[in-house]
């Protein structure tokens, strides 16, 4: 079976969304829906609001992000999310190995 680009993005996704999120929050705390259109709803960071959600949760129990809740003038309240120092700190080390991996895959790709 030769995969179709859906299913090799949905790989590439699996390793790096929450190091993008991570990046997101890096210099201010957002709100959900601002981190989904940060990241491009519908684009080759995220698919939907929808996969957002769960893999907040998932950094939040990791203690890679604390959340906020914030009073909304037309709404409920709305959650924010922010980095924590050991969130910084697995974002640093992401982007030190990611800078290697990608300069090893292209090397190997192009050779």
């Amino acid at each position: 079976m030769i995969p179709t680009a859906d299913m090799v993005l949905t790989q590439l996704r699996k390793g790096v969304v929450e190091y993008c999120v991570l990046a997101c929050l890096r210099s201010a705390p957002a709100y959900g829906l601002e981190l989904a259109e940060r990241l491009g709803t519908d684009s080759t960071l995220l698919t939907s609001e929808g996969t957002l959600y769960p893999l907040l949760s998932r950094l939040r129990q990791q203690n890679w992000v604390t959340t906020t809740q914030v009073p909304s003038a037309v709404g409920p309240p709305r959650r924010y999310y922010e980095i924590t120092d050991e969130g910084r700190a697995a974002l640093e080390t992401f982007t030190a190995t990611w800078s290697r991996f990608t300069t090893d895959v292209r090397s190997t790709l192009e050779s």
